[in-house]
């Protein structure tokens, strides 16, 4: 039997099978004003269509600061309740189960005004310097995510993932490249993971449904974070209530990464061994057999498919027919599904 297509419960949420659609943005608001469109209806409800467990809308901005273009989804506000309501209606009607990205951009923002950071460092030469965030913007902040946990409970999310990686705010104050703060939120790894504890700790007051946290397990420079410093923040973040660990890489400085296909896997296998937390796989997995060996091999729960999804909304089908499975159809296809 398949273990891609075996069944996980998660703090409570039963999922049918081990497939995450990976967030990854779509830029396509309309109207600038981070609202759902048409678009992301078709998007999300095809890949519920075509079998996924588990839909992760995009990183979604907790503030309108906090996006990474002005065409990003937003949750800064009660306007946003309706359009998320709508996707995680169509998700559930498709039979999946759907989360949301709660998200901050920081230095790596593309809109006009200022920006903040950590550390008034700017990414690269392309991109504006930002402000160093004051203690009262770090609160309001932190605020903010609890807020954007609040919407996404009443929209009917069944998953929140704050998204501490790729050198956005998170990751920013994480990493002592980008964190040169002398305050409580810098100056060592317990100050530098303050921002994120606060996060998660304000998260939990209004939100007690499966709560994933993604980072970059390697900031690939010699003076930055390594599995090995992840491996010690898992296991705190496993105290405060996380469930599961999103373990990609990379992104919170310009930097060469020697990707080939299950390249961060390891990553996923030494946070779920060593510190004994559900982890998901992803980047550059592409095969059923690829994901089958990752989770057969105990290397990570579940499997967080990105591209492979663009290409292919039926992905699950495919992956199923490639390793001899047999997954139900939705009713409408069954005469041409198995064929």
């Amino acid at each position: 039997m398949s273990q891609l297509f075996s069944p996980i419960t998660v703090n409570g949420l039963a999922l049918k099978n081990r497939i995450v659609m990976s967030p990854m943005c779509m830029y396509s608001c309309d109207a600038r004003d981070g609202k759902v469109t048409n678009f992301h209806k078709t998007h999300y409800t095809s890949r519920a269509v075509g079998q996924v467990g588990l839909i992760v809308v995009e990183a979604t901005a907790v503030t309108p600061q906090g996006r990474i273009s002005d065409r990003d989804l937003g949750i800064w506000s009660d306007e946003h309740i309706a359009g998320l309501k709508e996707l995680v209606n169509l998700a559930h009607e498709a039979g999946a189960a759907i989360g949301i990205q709660l998200a901050h951009a920081g230095r790596k923002a593309e809109l006009e005004g200022p920006i903040v950071a950590p550390s008034a460092l700017p990414f690269n030469e392309r991109y504006k310097t930002p402000e160093e965030m004051t203690q009262g913007q770090i609160r309001e902040t932190i605020e903010a995510f609890k807020q954007g946990a609040s919407r996404a409970k009443q929209a009917g999310f069944d998953v929140i993932e704050i998204h501490a990686a790729h050198g956005y705010l998170i990751n920013e104050f994480l990493s002592p490249l980008t964190n040169r703060r002398s305050d409580e939120y810098g100056g060592t790894p317990e100050g530098r993971y303050r921002f994120l504890s606060e996060i998660v700790e304000a998260v939990k007051e209004v939100w007690s449904g499966p709560l994933f946290v993604r980072i970059s397990a390697s900031d690939y420079h010699p003076e930055g974070l390594t599995v090995d410093d992840y491996v010690g923040y898992a296991r705190t973040l496993k105290s405060q209530g996380i469930d599961l660990i999103d373990c990609s890489s990379g992104a919170v400085v310009p930097a060469h990464i020697d990707a080939f296909p299950g390249y961060q896997v390891p990553f996923a296998e030494r946070i779920k061994r060593e510190a004994e937390l559900m982890t998901g796989a992803v980047g550059l997995i592409t095969t059923g057999t690829q994901a089958e060996e990752i989770i057969r091999g105990g290397q990570a729960d579940l499997i967080f498919i990105a591209r492979a999804l663009l290409r292919d909304p039926y992905w699950p089908r495919t992956a199923a027919k490639e390793l001899g499975a047999t997954i139900p159809a939705p009713p409408q296809y069954g005469r041409g599904w198995n064929m």
